[in-house]
């Protein structure tokens, strides 16, 4: 069976990108639009661990997380009529980024590395943004560990189906436009 038919049938859009992207804002009004369901992978590791995910990385660590990531996305590759809100470093790994496009649509929503800064500075529950001691960055090694990872997991979100500017747009123009993508591969 082709690719493509597996996903046209599945019904399952996996939205993807950094930090800040739109991803839980945009995820509810595109699953809304397109009659689908919304489910944030986030929120699900934090319901079935009933650990919020800065505890699970305080206490656990990145690797315990990611672990109960990679759980919760075999979960929900088995879903039909969903978006999926993935976390930013959901895909930054080839079993991850391969099971998501295996079994429905990745969604890039990708913004700059300033929007990014700009949207995260003030942000003090990401745990991929606090130094060693869990406390917030200053500005500039904000700046410098955004760059980093963006750097890294760019070649991981570039390798979506579709992909999406969400840079300093409103989010209806941001589902319209992937609802028209939608269109162009299904």
């Amino acid at each position: 069976m082709e690719q493509s038919e597996t996903r046209q049938r599945r019904r399952l859009i996996y939205l993807a990108g950094f930090m800040g992207s739109g991803k839980s804002t945009v995820g509810p009004i595109l699953a809304n639009t397109l009659g689908y369901e919304f489910i944030d992978i986030d929120k699900l590791i934090e319901e079935k661990s009933k650990l919020p995910v800065v505890q699970i990385f305080d206490s656990l660590g990145e690797k315990a997380f990611r672990s109960l990531e990679r759980e919760a996305l075999q979960e929900v590759s088995l879903l039909d009529g969903y978006v999926v809100s993935l976390g930013g470093g959901t895909i930054a790994n080839e079993e991850n980024l391969h099971l998501a496009r295996e079994s429905g649509v990745v969604v890039y929503l990708q913004l700059s590395q300033d929007e990014i800064l700009q949207r995260m500075k003030n942000k003090r529950d990401r745990p991929m943004l606090k130094d060693a001691q869990g406390n917030a960055l200053p500005q500039r090694e904000l700046g410098e560990r955004i760059e980093q990872l963006l750097k890294f997991r760019a070649q991981f979100y570039e390798r979506a189906d579709i992909i999406i500017s969400s840079d300093k747009k409103k989010v209806g123009a941001t589902v319209d436009e992937i609802v028209n993508k939608l269109k162009t591969i299904g």
